[in-house]
């Protein structure tokens, strides 16, 4: 029973990081555009995040190190510095998109003015992450985000055409009555960024040390690591199947949180859409917990300063301000007016240009046998570690231009 409960750690990472405001919107909008196409994006993504994240919980296991003090020994400290400043600012700025979904949400339960609920939605958070450990942390957001599964139901009873997604997990030019390769390579990179978001290993990595983790928890760390992430890839493929049926036919392309709904709600009816407001809520309210405190673990592992839950706040002061600070900062963004979902796309493809510097030293430690020993990587691991920091570098190279070239995926 203890050995399943751990494995929530890799279900919030999966469903708060995976499955956030971003992806919710993404991956139908995806689906709306280009059908089955880009469901291959997401399979290469989902592997990508499993590996990344398997390596940084082994090191984290192994030599009890996350990521951000590898970060800083592995590059040095005036670049870790600016690595650690780009991080802050994208941990931020999805802390601030996932505050302004979970008012959303408050909303569509009936609710008035949107202002009181960002207001409702920062307490809610800065309360949870105070008063909670990490242990039920973990447990409440990752479990009652499970509701999210409503979609991979609701992909299935919309009978999908079987041959067609299977073709879409390989890799295809855009078909004629799509809208071409510019706005498929943007999607396509979006896609890729928001499933590889490095809070989400911030948050995972530090996860493992503040649950004990030691060289006698790695069965455990795979386990987290492939059930969590798996479980996030297969809902956003299902996503992108809901958007493909329900509504690239219509010719509508959704761009609010609350169009989400509606596709769980058209095959399901009110049991659909009752339940996806659960599994939405606890999910965008857990990726914006993983952010608040990823950008905590970053500040105090960088300075090497005591963190993390496990201590009470007053043993730790500059991480407990740190994680209430991305919380307030997060609701003055979002109260500043600015959509939610164009708040994080801004940060997804920032945050590939981060990825590569947070990536890499992860990778040379975990393939550093003098360092790790008979647990450094070997085999398939290591090949698909150098295959995807290629991957990682091509894609962020690409992200900006292509964010120009469609303005902003508008066309």
């Amino acid at each position: 029973m203890n050995g399943l409960l751990e494995l929530t750690l890799g279900i919030m990472t999966a469903l708060g990081g995976f499955v956030d405001i971003s992806e919710l919107v993404f991956c139908l909008a995806a689906g709306a555009r280009f059908g089955y196409q880009l469901l291959w994006v997401v399979l290469v993504g989902t592997i990508g995040i499993a590996v990344y994240g398997e390596m940084s919980g082994r090191i984290a296991a192994v030599l009890g190190k996350p990521v951000f003090t590898v970060v800083r020994e592995r590059l040095g400290w005036n670049v870790a510095a600016m690595v650690l400043l780009a991080a802050t600012l994208v941990n931020v700025l999805t802390c601030a998109a996932e505050v302004g979904g979970l008012a959303i949400i408050l909303q569509v339960l009936g609710a008035s003015r949107y202002q009181w609920m960002l207001l409702a939605a920062a307490g809610f958070l800065l309360v949870s992450v105070y008063l909670l450990p990490f242990r039920w942390i973990e447990r409440v957001f990752g479990l009652l985000g499970l509701p999210l599964l409503v979609y991979v139901v609701a992909a299935v009873a919309m009978d999908p055409d079987w041959g067609a997604a299977a073709r879409g997990l390989l890799p295809s030019a855009p078909l004629p009555d799509t809208p071409g390769w510019a706005l498929y390579l943007y999607f396509g990179v979006g896609l890729l960024s928001s499933i590889l978001m490095p809070y989400e290993i911030y948050f995972y990595s530090s996860g493992g040390i503040e649950e004990g983790w030691t060289v006698k928890d790695l069965l455990v760390n795979k386990l987290t690591a492939g059930v969590g992430f798996l479980l996030g890839g297969v809902l956003a493929m299902a996503l992108i199947v809901v958007g493909a049926l329900a509504f690239k036919p219509l010719g509508i392309v959704p761009e609010h949180l609350t169009s989400t709904l509606l596709g769980a709600a058209g095959p399901l009816a009110r049991a659909g859409f009752a339940v996806a407001l659960v599994g939405i809520f606890f999910a965008v309210g857990g990726a914006a917990v993983e952010t608040a405190l990823a950008a905590a673990y970053n500040v105090t592992q960088f300075f090497e300063l005591p963190w993390g839950k496990r201590k009470k706040p007053a043993e730790v002061p500059l991480f407990t301000a740190c994680w209430m600070a991305a919380i307030v900062l997060g609701f003055a963004i979002a109260a500043s007016g600015v959509n939610p979902v164009q708040i994080v796309e801004y940060s997804v493809f920032f945050a590939v240009l981060v990825l590569p510097l947070t990536y890499w030293p992860v990778l040379r430690l975990a393939d550093d046998r003098q360092a790790m020993g008979k647990h450094a990587n070997a085999g398939i691991i290591r090949a698909l570690g150098w295959a995807y920091l290629v991957l990682i570098c091509v894609v962020a190279a690409a992200a900006v231009p292509l964010m120009v070239l469609t303005h902003n995926g508008q066309g």
